[in-house]
């Protein structure tokens, strides 16, 4: 085969001579437009993990790689101050222009031609390169072949808000260090580490309001020096800061849906960004430069086409989980001001599980004794904030009580509000609401939600949605609540909603959002807007007039007399999800030109005078929450300012906690997933507006829970589908910290099995401890 590759950077020098090293006789060029010895940027970082798969790949370019590595097990957060120190980490710096030297070096030994100066014109590629098999695009962030084939490559591009320089400095910094300065324009962040002897990186970060209030000048890269030495004098120690094409940025997110086109692929920088906070773009490159290498070695001489394939399916998901992790860490530097009233352990937490992919869990097995003194720190503040001494108990943050108006839950786990689809055709509940609420509250959570429940036959979603309009159905739910108190000791709350436009449905496990088959049975729909919510086949909405409105609000309000007569502790109205109400909040549903629609206050208006009714006649020692949906996953749709706004309007309104999903709301919404992907979303609300929340999406572990109430993303967590399948999820959770709960904790009729299931927890969550330490890289220091 004949192999040419538009770019000689890391990804594509490796692929290069891995490919050269396993197929000696193909013919492999890399064409780089610059000079050999020319280099932007200073160092770059890799894991032990990185590490350990580049040893097992090339042995030879491993070791001349090592040579140059500044090694550190350590990342120090430097705040307001104060410093502090989590171990464990296992990273390694080096270097760009040495590591490009070796893989330059080693292309060479192998016979890889390498052409410097060469510029290539995307336009006649395909021309230019005629006799090639495979082209490979690797032309970096700016990629001049992306462009050109951008119908084929499909690439989302989006350039995020912070500002950020690289420089360089002779000060040595002993580990990876994260200096947070306090400037009177806004926090700024120097990320630093060493990458060979007498010269460590420093990546300057702030936000684009603090880089204009400070007057930088985007291409002054001297000027710019000379104001961050007099900012980080301190940090600096004396040093002075070293420029090489260190402009400022605003980081571009690039990623490609589509990754090859004919014979012609796409890696790297081009392919794909990860922000530089979770060191990732030349990790990303090799790692899928090794895989394509592998696949064209496979599958190239045969079918170029079915090793694109190959290379897609192993390397896609993997790129968008690393690709996400990085996002989020983004996000978060992009509003580090959120948490800065933080003392330094909670904020150091955030740092250090700020991209989701560390836990609490994974903090201890990386550094107990950061765990200890951010455990330490927690109980402490938390008992001068509540009144709740776990200062010597030490049950970890998921196991401490929590207060909502006079309701006190044992702990922080709630179970989501889950559709059944089990009522009867008249909004009655079966037995199977009560063997399925009455057994899931024995699982030990702090909350259950119980399903929507619908204040109107109109209301409902489908003919399996439960209702609360007659003295039947009180009646249906008060044996419920009473059986939940009377036997356990988890609270229970009711969630009102109204479906909209999406009801008049089918069960959720026919053909959801799809009318009811018999037509006979549909009823007609409500909605802020008249749209319907699939094209074509949902029926069309009425927009709601003021007598509409007003029947609405009285049903809420009879169903929140009847909730309290049920004996509920809590009420939750439902105004997310595409719902009535939620249709009201979104621009993509709402487009009145009356007083109740345009502008967010005016959005908000409908939604907040239903919440008003129910508020008043709901206890006011009961505390009531609203579910709102904080994103649409859709452009045009509600903005992080409208649910700020939202916050704040149903806290003035009386509201205890904001349950915060996220979508729903139109069919074509393109959700970013991922574990615990809504939780942004909580996190802003409850640290902009200060409202209390509930975090909700893809949370499926313990250590995932005590990681949210540690860096103050929520206040409960509301776990849904685990409960489904396993609702002693708090249960498990509990031995296996080994949480010391009272045995009334407990019910007495299964006491008997709680020193069993605390003593096998024990021993598995030893031993998995045990099995993850020996599963750690080993180090290469």
């Amino acid at each position: 085969m004949k192999i040419s590759v538009i770019g000689g950077g890391p990804g594509g020098l490796y692929f290069a001579l891995l490919t050269k090293k396993a197929k000696p006789d193909w013919e492999i060029e890399v064409f780089e437009q610059n000079r050999a010895d020319d280099t932007f940027g200073f160092g770059v970082v890799f894991s032990d993990d990185t590490l350990d798969e580049f040893l097992s790949r090339d042995h030879e370019s491993y070791e001349l790689i090592r040579d140059e590595f500044a090694y550190w097990d350590d990342i120090i957060i430097k705040y307001k101050g104060e410093e502090v120190r989590c171990g464990g980490n296992g990273f390694a710096g080096c270097s760009r222009l040495n590591l490009l030297k070796v893989l330059q070096n080693r292309c060479s030994d192998l016979g890889v031609k390498i052409t410097y100066g060469a510029r290539i014109d995307a336009s006649t590629l395909e021309d230019d390169f005629a006799d090639s098999d495979m082209i490979l695009a690797c032309d970096g962030i700016g990629s001049s072949i992306r462009e050109q084939y951008k119908e084929y490559f499909d690439p989302s591009i989006t350039v995020k808000s912070n500002r950020f320089t690289w420089m360089g400095s002779t000060r040595k910094v002993d580990d990876f260090t994260y200096f947070f300065k306090d400037t009177e324009h806004g926090p700024i962040c120097a990320h630093t580490y060493q990458y060979e002897e007498g010269t460590s990186t420093w990546v300057f970060e702030m936000s684009n309001e603090c880089w204009e209030a400070f007057e930088f000048e985007e291409f002054d890269e001297q000027g710019s020096a000379d104001k961050l030495e007099k900012i980080f004098a301190e940090e600096l120690e004396g040093h002075n800061l070293i420029i090489n094409r260190s402009m400022w940025r605003q980081f571009p997110r690039i990623y490609c849906n589509n990754w090859y086109h004919k014979n012609i692929a796409i890696l790297g920088d081009a392919k794909a960004s990860a922000h530089f906070s979770i060191g990732s773009g030349s990790k990303l490159a090799m790692e899928c430069a090794i895989s394509l290498s592998d696949a064209v070695v496979e599958h190239g001489e045969n079918s170029i086409e079915k090793a694109f394939k190959q290379y897609v399916a192993e390397r896609e998901t993997p790129a968008q989980i690393l690709q996400h992790n990085a996002d989020v860490s983004l996000a978060w530097f992009e509003h580090m001001d959120r948490s800065w009233d933080m003392d330094l352990m909670q904020f150091a937490a955030v740092v250090m599980c700020r991209s989701k992919s560390i836990t609490y869990d994974n903090l201890i097995l990386r550094d107990p004794e950061f765990v200890k003194k951010m455990d330490d720190a927690w109980y402490e503040r938390y008992y001068q904030q509540s009144g709740y001494d776990y200062r010597e108990s030490r049950p970890t943050p998921m196991f401490t009580k929590f207060k909502l108006g006079e309701m006190e839950l044992r702990n922080r786990v709630v179970m989501s509000p889950m559709a059944q689809y089990s009522a009867d055709e008249d909004g009655n509940l079966t037995d199977w609401h009560l063997v399925h609420y009455g057994g899931a509250a024995r699982g030990g959570m702090g909350l259950m939600n119980v399903e929507m429940t619908c204040p109107s036959p109109e209301a409902r979603i489908s003919l399996g949605c439960p209702g609360m309009w007659t003295d039947e159905h009180e009646a249906g739910w008060k044996r419920i609540v009473d059986f939940v108190h009377e036997n356990t000791k988890t609270k229970i709350c009711m969630q009102l909603g109204h479906a909209g436009r999406k009801g008049s449905t089918q069960l959720g496990w026919e053909t959801p959002d799809h009318p009811i088959k018999d037509q006979g049975k549909n009823w007609d729909l409500l909605s802020a807007s008249s749209m319907e919510f699939l094209d074509g086949i949902s029926d069309m909405p009425k927009e709601m007039n003021r007598d509409d409105m007003d029947k609405v609000i009285a049903d809420f309000k009879q169903a929140t007399v009847r909730a309290d007569r049920a004996g509920f502790d809590m009420i939750e109205m439902h105004a997310a999800h595409g719902y009535l109400l939620a249709s009201f909040l979104s621009p993509l549903t709402n487009v009145r030109d009356d007083e109740y629609g345009g502008s967010i206050e005016n959005r908000m208006r409908f939604p907040l005078e239903v919440f008003a009714a129910m508020r008043e006649v709901w206890p006011a020692n009961k505390p009531m929450s609203v579910r709102i949906s904080a994103s649409d996953w859709k452009e045009g749709g509600i903005t992080e300012e409208d649910t700020f706004a939202i916050a704040n309007a149903f806290r003035d309104a009386g509201v205890d906690l904001i349950d915060v999903s996220a979508g729903q709301t139109v069919p074509d919404q393109k959700p970013v997933y991922g574990r615990m992907f809504q939780v942004g979303f909580a996190e802003a609300i409850r640290n902009v507006p200060r409202v209390a929340t509930m975090a909700v999406g893809a949370i499926t572990e313990p250590a995932q829970v005590n990681t949210i109430l540690h860096t103050r993303r929520a206040d409960l967590v509301a776990i849904g589908r685990p409960h489904l399948w396993n609702p002693f999820f708090t249960r498990e959770a509990a031995a296996w910290y080994g949480v010391d709960l009272p045995d009334n904790d407990w019910e007495k009729q299964y006491l008997s099995g709680k020193q069993q299931a605390y003593s096998l927890k024990e021993k598995a969550r030893a031993q998995q401890l045990e099995w993850q330490q020996k599963a750690k890289p080993s180090s290469h220091k």
